[in-house]
């Protein structure tokens, strides 16, 4: 069993920036990758990035690469979304997820991720 648990949400102006940290705990497998996800109001669940495990291997949504930067801490057991040049668009619940044995054709499929956080809330507004 995994849990995973998001943080670092709030409030920002357009223009700033946050961290959204997502910690896992419980068994692993030698395998597996992590993605962030949001979903916005009235709105599809969006991938935004993911990273593998062992191979560190990054990937990102449609447009988000160059403002969005996903990292990793393996000791900590961590992952974080850099949310650079934020816009009222970006506005939305960010889910951490977890799928395990990967495969890059459906890195960004919803479906594979079998282990989800409650998800943080990120707001932009003046």
């Amino acid at each position: 069993q995994v849990q995973l648990v998001e943080s670092g949400g709030g409030l920002v102006q357009p223009g700033g920036s946050l961290k959204l940290t997502c910690t896992a705990s419980g068994s692993t497998s030698n395998s597996y990758a992590v993605a962030w996800f949001r979903q916005a109001p009235g709105k599809d669940r969006e991938f935004v990035a993911a990273i593998r495990w062992p191979n560190g291997a990054t990937y990102y949504g449609d447009s988000l690469k160059g403002r969005f930067t996903m990292t990793r801490d393996n000791a900590k057991k961590q992952v974080y979304l850099q949310l650079n040049s934020l816009n009222p668009e970006d506005t939305a619940v960010y889910y951490c997820a977890r799928q395990s044995n990967p495969i890059a054709s459906t890195i960004r499929a919803t479906y594979r991720y079998d282990y989800w956080g409650q998800g943080t809330q990120v707001t932009v507004s003046s």
